[in-house]
This record gives C-alpha cells, sequence and structure tokens, in this order.
C-alpha cells in the first residue's frame, strides 16, 4: 500500500509541475512595464497632494485633536489596567482625529460652495 500512495503522490506532483507558471510570471511582468510611466505620474501627483497646504493643515488638525483626547483620557479615567487603558486612549485619540478632520473638510467644502455661488451671482450681475 505505500507504494501506491507513493505513485500517487508522485504522479499528482508530476502533473502540478508540467503547468507553464512562467509565462504567467512573464505575462505579468510585461504588463508592469506598461504602467510603470502611468505609476510614476500617479506618484508625482500624490507628492503633490502631500505637499499641499490642505493636506498639512488637516495633519496637524488630527494631531492636534489626537493629542488633546490622550491628555483628556490621561486625566479623567483611573479604572482597568494600564494595558486596557492604553489601547482606549488610543481608540478614543483616533476617533478624535477623524472626526476632526471630518469637520475640517466639511468646512472647507462649504467654503468652496460658497465661493462658487458668489461667483455664479457676480458673473450674472
Amino acid at each position: 500500500m505505500a507504494k501506491k500512495a507513493t505513485s500517487k503522490s508522485g504522479s499528482g506532483g508530476t502533473k502540478k509541475s508540467t503547468r507553464p507558471k512562467s509565462t504567467a510570471l512573464v505575462e505579468r511582468r510585461s504588463d508592469e512595464g506598461g504602467r510603470r510611466s502611468s505609476d510614476a505620474g500617479m506618484g508625482d501627483a500624490f507628492i503633490k497632494l502631500l505637499q499641499s497646504p490642505l493636506a498639512a493643515e488637516l495633519v496637524a488638525v488630527a494631531a492636534t485633536a489626537a493629542l488633546a483626547a490622550l491628555a483628556e483620557h490621561g486625566f479623567t479615567s483611573s479604572g482597568g489596567s494600564r494595558g486596557k487603558r492604553a489601547g482606549k486612549a488610543v481608540k478614543e485619540a483616533g476617533k478624535a482625529a477623524a472626526a476632526a478632520v471630518g469637520r475640517r473638510l466639511s468646512n472647507e467644502i462649504d467654503e468652496i460652495k460658497k465661493a462658487a455661488k458668489e461667483s455664479k451671482g457676480g458673473a450674472k450681475a
């Protein structure tokens, strides 16, 4: 019985090794080569986005809100173990940062909408 099990596993291994795996990899590599120029453009656009004043302001708002939440949690909570308190503090800091960024973005969008309405109204008059 041992020989039959060995021969079956050997034949199964032979079938797996006969698949042309290398051609699929070559095709993927050739596709990636065509995408490199567009990826470079996307990378440049992403860098420009990160360097924008709005992105810097959003990071500052998020950091300030997170720091405030951490400080508040550190002073107010005394129950639970130290590890659980730290985990809760980080979770609350993340929520505070996300909420602050959301508020700031909504304010920016509202200002853009107001400016667009004013420019349309000025163009009609």
